[in-house]
């Protein structure tokens, strides 16, 4: 399997391993990404979209065992306020769909906060762009891939 986001990460010189799983469209979760692929759900992170009051849309890459805490990812992205992109808009602005948003290879580039706690893993599995694939790779590596850095946001 194939997509955008992977196809940037192996264009940079980057490894990442595609991880597929099931998908239940009624359970689209980290939680239950991480259980069909026997992964730690504090290694399986997510990838949210938010709105901030100065910047506009931004990236949040976050354990998908924990909740985005909005005022931390204000801090980080020098908004005074931060909302939660309205879903309806996800898709015309990535190209992504809830459940496959990857912090990779999104049709705007955004910029992208990757939780701190990414760094206390090897490799950490993020969407690879569509639901039911993930890509593992190390987080400095996705930091290259994505034009991100390390924030707190949870």
């Amino acid at each position: 399997m194939t997509t955008n986001a992977i196809r940037m990460v192996k264009a940079l010189g980057l490894s990442a391993r595609v991880l597929e799983y099931e998908v239940d469209d009624s359970d689209l979760s980290a939680g239950h990404v991480a259980a069909a692929l026997g992964l730690d759900p504090d290694r399986v992170f997510k990838t949210l979209v938010a709105v901030g009051d100065k910047t506009g849309p931004f990236m949040c890459v976050i354990p998908g065992s924990l909740e985005l805490n909005l005022k931390k990812a204000a801090s980080a992205s020098g908004n005074k306020s931060v909302a939660m992109l309205p879903l309806r808009e996800l898709e015309p602005l990535t190209g992504y769909v809830r459940g496959g948003c990857s912090p990779v290879g999104a049709k705007k580039r955004l910029p992208v906060y990757l939780d701190e706690t990414a760094a206390l893993w090897d490799d950490i599995a993020v969407s690879a762009g569509i639901r039911g694939a993930q890509m593992v790779l190390a987080p400095g590596d996705l930091i290259t891939a994505s034009g991100g850095s390390y924030a707190d946001l949870t």
